[in-house]
């Protein structure tokens, strides 16, 4: 049976990144998030969801969160689930689901990727990407334009 793990998020950090280190020195932080949902009930009232994911990151991502993230500022992360296991002091089995990020983006308050250098500074300049590669995939922020398109250009 073919199987898949893999996790999008993007939120705001609940509490500042904590950073330690393995015994044999591989960084290691924790971070949580609050990831929000908005919509309308039956009523038309508008409702609001947030739902908190602790994270992990391991070796220079780690340090690099650590080195440029804070509480209260907007992440985008690319991960997967993992299960931890254990027994508490009272002999009772505990469980806690968990992203490991693989990599990560800087978010800046508009919802744009920010370059490292510029988080700590509170700029919003866009991180500067390889031709073609945008924050999800997409095309690069250089390569978008706001001039107007004729209308025999659009597919519908």
């Amino acid at each position: 049976m073919p199987n898949y793990n893999k996790v999008l998020l993007m939120g705001n950090l609940t509490r500042d990144p904590e950073l330690r280190y393995t015994p044999n020195n591989t960084a290691v932080v924790s971070i949580g998030i609050a990831v929000n949902r908005r919509w309308r009930d039956q009523s038309g009232e508008q409702r609001d969801e947030t739902t908190f994911v602790d994270c992990e990151a391991w070796s220079r991502t780690a340090e690099l969160i650590n080195q440029w993230m804070r509480k209260g500022r907007p992440i985008f992360i690319e991960g997967r689930l993992r299960l931890d296991q254990w027994q508490d002091k009272d002999g009772n089995n505990r469980s806690k689901l968990k992203v490991v990020i693989d990599t990560f983006q800087f978010i800046d308050s508009r919802g744009e990727p920010v370059a490292a250098n510029d988080q700590e500074r509170g700029a919003s300049a866009p991180v500067h990407m390889p031709e073609g590669a945008g924050p999800l995939g997409g095309p690069g922020q250089a390569e978008q334009s706001h001039a107007s398109v004729p209308e025999d250009d659009i597919p519908f």
